[in-house]
């Protein structure tokens, strides 16, 4: 072959690989254009646009009076793009110091030097998403948008503003385990009302659909959203915080007084199992008591006394005994196979009747009722005890109920001494709220109603559901039970073990309780000691009972462990002050109220129409001067007069005076951020009235 042809051959061959590759090209070009159009498509904007989550606003979780016990307080991470492609060198160099001299003034936390070093590092690393604050409040963002270069905006000044919620709870650790907390680990512990209303309370996200943009920025595509997000909704629940507060400082100064390690405190309401106060406080390394653990639901142990209850109320039940038949108690010891039941009183009680084997709380005397009348028919004896619904959960709102354990015969763990031990509170476990709800049922006639948190969901103050009460069991058992056992609670506070609980003006019907905790592998004792639980339950007043409560102290140390003693002044306390302010519990007030001249009652100012129409449902006397919207209230003689409150646009308007629900109305209709401080009425603001309103600015509302 020539070289002439060789070159030919070889340029051909060239040509037509060419030829063949351009072939190629242009059918994977139309296959593209034709074909696979749509899943490219879908990639390219998958890349470049993509749906953004909208987090709503988290419901607040609210007191029985409307009072914040949880809510969202709205902080904000700040994070800057101060690269070249954002702001240009010329401003940055002009702007930098002043800028790091205002970012010292706002946090407070470094010198404008290290501020100025930040930022100078981020622009040189070409970070656009550089962390400055990580939770910055409102205020602080109103003065950042007026700092130097972010004044320009998120385009062109480089400020970029994440908004989160904190969770705060106002009033400190005041009834904190129920109330709860989600935790954001991988476990997501819930806790509380927060856990259990969690669906409710963290609403529906919304979907804003964003773009990339040039610089690596995200942009909405639209200015309004794809799906708006729905606020959560407001849970109101039963907790009263006049009566927790004294519960909870009741049970504080008892446990530091006795140097227990845990105690909690229940009031609940006998017809409807609203729960008005739950405190549960432990002691921390420190030596201080907080609120660590819900003791009251979940705690499941031996209740030791106080379950005596259960045993007289199945032999009444049963018509094995009656409250005048006799028992001997002997000398205070009594053995039954191996084991030895003993009285706390020394040298026994003798001969005592079933009335006073509860008063004064024998433990042989109920064992021996057991043992006489239910031997070789124990399965009746635990059937009946089951029947008081004492076995089952209580199904609580919230989550964390323990299970309560009740031996039954013939069963593993089951002895012949087992009906005697679990005759007072032995062998059997059960919580704290457990005991109080089969209480609250002797108070209530027998009806056993579960214990109840939360009333209504809200929204925008408006009810959208209602829960109602719940009863288990229409009657646990006769009347002529009842009114026996009531009988017997009320003598253990005239003549029994809880004397030092007696009050000449309110009387408490209950039962002390005072039982050996076991440590589970090591028994009752633990390095010769013996460690113990005292309690009292029972309800107040006695003879129209209207609150029920129950009170555990855990292991105090300090040589003093009898329920009466220890738990019993926390019960009284706060039986005691709920009284005091219960006005519809005394009967001397209500039967004077008609001859009591009527007094003008405490009044605020605020919307005419809201107050004409509590004055008009009062039937109190007012006169009006006009007809406008906004009004304050002066009393004069034995009538209202009401008095014109000019409200002008764009001012500062006067809320001095008016609840907090008109005042941040106003506030907020100027354009201002309200920050509200306290509960009440206003007493004072930050800026005053007649000010120039600055859109954005806080003004600090105090109210008492």
């Amino acid at each position: 072959m020539s070289i002439k042809k060789d070159i030919v051959w070889r340029i051909a061959l060239v040509y037509v690989v060419m030829l063949l590759v351009g072939i190629a090209i242009v059918m994977r070009i139309v296959y593209l254009q034709f074909f696979e159009v749509g899943p490219l498509t879908k990639k390219a904007q998958k890349l470049s646009v993509r749906d953004i989550e909208i987090i709503p606003e988290r419901g607040n979780i609210l007191a029985c009076d409307g009072r914040l016990l949880a809510t969202s307080v709205p902080y904000y991470e700040i994070r800057v793009d101060i690269s070249r492609e954002t702001v240009p060198s010329g401003l940055f160099i002009e702007k930098i110091d002043s800028l790091a001299t205002r970012l010292a003034q706002i946090f407070k936390d470094k010198s404008w030097g290290m501020y100025k070093r930040e930022l100078i590092h981020a622009r040189n690393e070409n970070n656009r998403y550089y962390l400055l604050k990580r939770k910055a409040d409102f205020e602080q963002l109103h003065q950042l948008r007026n700092c130097p270069i972010f004044r320009l905006g998120k385009n062109k000044g480089g400020l970029i503003v994440i908004p989160n919620g904190v969770r705060f709870m106002p009033h400190g650790d005041l009834a904190a385990r129920t109330v709860g907390y989600i935790s954001k680990s991988e476990e997501g512990t819930v806790v509380g009302i927060e856990g259990s209303y969690d669906e409710e309370l963290r609403g529906v996200k919304g979907i804003k659909l964003m773009q990339r943009v040039p610089g690596g920025i995200w942009m909405p595509i639209n200015s309004e959203n794809e799906i708006e997000p729905k606020n959560g909704v407001d849970v109101v629940t039963t907790i009263d915080l006049n009566i927790q507060d004294v519960a909870q400082e009741a049970l504080r100064t008892q446990l530091q007084k006795h140097n227990a390690h845990h105690g909690t405190a229940v009031l609940m309401e006998v017809k409807t199992g609203e729960v008005k106060a739950i405190a549960n406080l432990e002691k921390t390394e420190n030596g201080q008591y907080r609120e660590m653990f819900n003791y009251a639901i979940a705690e499941s142990t031996e209740p030791g006394s106080t379950f005596k209850l259960a045993t007289i109320m199945a032999a009444l039940e049963d018509g094995y005994i009656t409250p005048d038949d006799t028992i001997d108690t002997q000398n205070g010891t009594w053995k039954i196979y191996d084991k030895e039941i003993k009285d706390s009183h020394e040298g026994g009680y003798g001969k005592i009747s079933i009335n006073q084997v509860f008063e004064l709380s024998s433990n042989i005397g109920v064992a021996k009722i057991v043992m006489d009348n239910y031997k070789g028919r124990e399965e009746q004896f635990i059937k009946r005890i089951y029947s008081f619904g004492l076995n089952d959960k209580l199904g609580l709102q919230i989550k964390g109920e323990g299970s309560p354990m009740i031996k039954y015969p013939h069963t593993q763990g089951w002895s012949g001494i087992s009906m005697a031990m679990i005759s007072h509170g032995y062998e059997l476990r059960l919580t704290p709220l457990q005991v109080l709800a089969f209480y609250n049922a002797v108070a209530n006639n027998g009806r056993l109603v579960r214990p109840q948190f939360v009333k209504e969901l809200r929204v925008n103050g408006r009810t959208i559901k209602r829960f109602e009460n719940h009863t288990i069991k229409s009657s646990i058992c006769s009347m002529s039970t009842i009114r026996k056992v009531r009988k017997m609670m009320e003598g253990v506070v005239l003549r029994g073990t809880a004397t030092n609980l007696k009050d000449s003006v309110l009387h408490i019907a209950g039962k002390t309780g005072t039982a050996q905790i076991a440590r589970k592998n090591q028994g009752y004792r633990q390095n010769s000691q013996i460690a113990y639980q005292a309690s009292f339950v029972g309800y107040f007043p006695a003879e129209a009972p209207k609150y029920s409560c129950i009170v555990v102290v855990n292991a105090p140390s300090n040589s003093v462990y009898y329920g009466n003693l220890v738990a019993g002044p926390v019960f009284k306390e706060i039986a005691q002050k709920v009284y005091a302010t219960s006005f519809e519990l005394h009967d001397e007030i209500i039967g004077g109220r008609n001859n009591l001249k009527t007094e003008l009652p405490y009044a605020y100012d605020g919307n005419r129409e809201q107050i004409e129409e509590v004055l008009d449902e009062l039937g109190i006397d007012y006169d009006e001067n006009d007809e406008s919207q906004w009004i304050s209230l002066y009393k004069e003689d034995d009538e209202f007069k009401l008095k014109k409150r000019t409200v002008i646009p764009n001012l500062v308007p006067n809320v001095t005076g008016m609840p907090a629900k008109d005042a941040v109305y106003l506030v907020e209709k100027a354009g201002l951020h309200p920050i509200v401080k306290g509960y009440g009425k206003v007493f004072s603001q930050s800026i005053g009235p007649g000010s120039k309103a600055s859109s954005g600015s806080s003004i600090i509302l105090q109210l008492r």
